[in-house]
This record gives C-alpha cells, structure tokens and sequence, in this order.
C-alpha cells in the first residue's frame, strides 16, 4: 500500500448550512446561459424551449410576457410555478436548467434528485423543509422515477414548498425498460408526482445527443503500477476499491461532498464488481459527487465501467447505473491525459 491521503480516512462533518451551499450547479454548468446554449436549428423545439425558461425567469417579478411563447404565435397562458424540460439525452435539458438557475433572483438551489433526498434523509423532512422554506427556486435535475417511495416524499416536500412561493424547475429520466427509453417522460413524470402535476408547464425538447459523436467506449485501465506511481500531493487519494466502498456505508450520501473537497485525482486500486445493490447505489452517490467536481480518475483491476453486475443493469435501477458508467468512462478517460 501507499502513504498517499486515502478517502477511507475521511470522516466529513458537514452542517445544514453547508449542505444547503452545495446545492449549486456542477462546475461546468457554472457559466451556463441562455445565450451561449446553442439550439439546433433543425430540432425548433430547442429555440422555444430557450424562450420557454426566459418567460419562466420573467413570471418571477410577476411581469407577463408579451409576444406570446414563440413571440409570432399565441399569446402564451399564465406561468405556472413549476417548469419541466422534458426530452432525451444530449439535448441541453441541464444546460438550460443551470441557466434557470442562474437568472432566478434570491435564495435558490440547484441538485440532482439524489441530492434532495440525501438532504432529506440527513436532516429530517422538517428540518428539510425549514432549510429550503422561502427558496425562489428549487432546480431538481435528473429527477428520479425509478423508486416509488422516494417519489413520493418529494412530491410531498416539493408541494410544501411550492405552498410557501418557491418555484420549482426540474428535469428527468425515463422509468427504466419504458418505450422509448432515453427520449421522453413528461406523461410519467407527471402521473409520478400526482399532486403536483398540475402545477408544471411541460416544455418537450427534441434534438440529437450531442455527446454521442465524442463517446468513449469503455472505462481507462491504467493499472496499480500506475496508480501507486501518483505524485503524494495534496488533491490526489489513493484507497484500495473494496476498503472505500466499505467506508461509504459510513458517510451518509448528503456528506459525501465533504469526501471531494479540494480532491483533483482519485487514484483506485483492485477495482472489483461491486457485491451489491445497496453498495452499488452507494458508490453511484459518489460517482455523481466525483463528476461534479471534475475529479480525474486512475484505477487499475476490473474496468469501472463493469463493476455493475448484469443483474443490476437489467433491474429497477438501470438508469442510475448506466448515467454513473458514463461519467466513469468520462473521468478514467480525464485520468489518462496528460495533466
């Protein structure tokens, strides 16, 4: 073994408030606009999605938008205090939900559903609901439709929310194994979140997966040699696979991001499949933390991108583990270049 930092021996504390300061958008939606999103003129949608959040950002000052949703069409209805951006991957959902973001006035959050509901189960719904109450804005991205139970538990703290004048913005995944998976969900994110359907303006969003003619295939292995050979500095961690997932069980998932401060290489050896799904969920928690931050990766063993079983790849989660592969690939690919 090394003398490098290890994750294992990191125990975060992390407040409410600081929780709360976390919700943010990732790194690389920290300059997302509405003018520098680029619609594809052949996919119109893009475009009137654009104006779609420009007019959402406008109803915050209770000031109607004159000129209608598309400007030369009808005059648009009464915003509603929930927007939805509804459409596959690739196609700018997040971008445009960070730019949202960026433009609301006030107190505002921006996470992932997991992140909202690790706060919840952190802190308590009460206590939750306190930290959030008299927000402008909640942006949920990726919300999650996927577990019953948590669905419901936000559609009910997301309404007492909205009671209190917060506005709501969010995107979603399809359900697992649903036609037309990776395309579109409004009719499932609506019937998922019952009472608050009727609160959302649906924006569908069409286009390609921009990301798609840049895919990597498979996750980097650059072996242990190459991960014991990391320079000891501060930013880079070196932990033994098996020993950090261990660790995880420890952390609750809304303290992960205390696991990633400051941290620019994380270094893993003897990769493995990962034993089950609650470990696999857990690990899922701190790929989307490692991803936010942009930290590079260096792992030797088993490729990380089939560290999820086929059991689970075929199961309730699928979705979770498929977006944490991505990001796996994406970060191993980051360790591989030069610095």
């Amino acid at each position: 073994m090394t003398a490098h930092r290890r994750l294992a021996d990191v125990v975060p504390q992390v407040d409410p408030a600081r929780m709360a300061a976390s919700l943010v958008p990732p790194r690389q939606f920290a300059d997302a606009t509405l003018e520098n999103y680029r619609p594809d003129p052949e996919h119109p949608s893009q475009a009137e999605a654009v104006e779609a959040v420009r007019a959402f950002v406008e109803s915050f000052a209770g000031r109607p938008r004159s000129g209608g949703l598309f400007r030369r069409g009808p005059k648009a209805p009464p915003q509603r205090p929930g927007l939805y951006l509804d459409g596959g991957f690739g196609v700018g959902k997040t971008h445009l939900l960070a730019a949202l973001w960026h433009l609301a006035p006030g107190r505002k959050y921006f996470g992932t559903f997991i992140e909202y509901t690790a706060l919840v189960g952190a802190l308590g719904y009460q206590e939750a609901v306190r930290l959030l109450s008299g927000a402008s804005l909640i942006a949920i991205d990726e919300f999650e439709l996927d577990d019953p139970g948590d669905t419901m538990l936000m559609s009910r703290f997301l309404g007492e929310l909205v009671a209190g004048g917060t506005r709501i913005g969010a995107t979603s995944n399809t359900p697992p194994n649903a036609l037309g998976e990776g395309r579109f969900a409004a009719a499932d994110f609506l019937r998922e979140i019952q009472g608050l359907a009727d609160r959302f303006t649906t924006i569908r969003i069409g286009g390609l997966d921009y990301r798609r003619r840049d895919a990597a295939e498979a996750a980097v292995v650059a072996g242990d040699d190459a991960v014991v050979a990391l320079p000891d500095e501060a930013g880079t961690t070196v932990d033994d696979f098996g020993g950090l997932i261990d660790h995880l069980a420890s952390v609750h998932p809304a303290r992960y991001v205390g696991l990633v401060d400051g941290l620019r290489t994380a270094g893993l050896l003897d990769v493995r499949a990962l034993p089950g799904q609650t470990e696999a969920l857990r690990f899922v928690a701190l790929v989307d933390r490692l991803y936010d931050a942009q930290v590079r990766i260096v792992a030797g063993g088993l490729p990380l991108d089939r560290v999820f079983g086929e059991d689970m790849l075929a199961g309730g989660y699928r979705k979770k583990y498929l977006r944490a592969i991505s990001r796996l690939v994406a970060m191993t690919h980051a360790g591989a270049a030069p610095v």
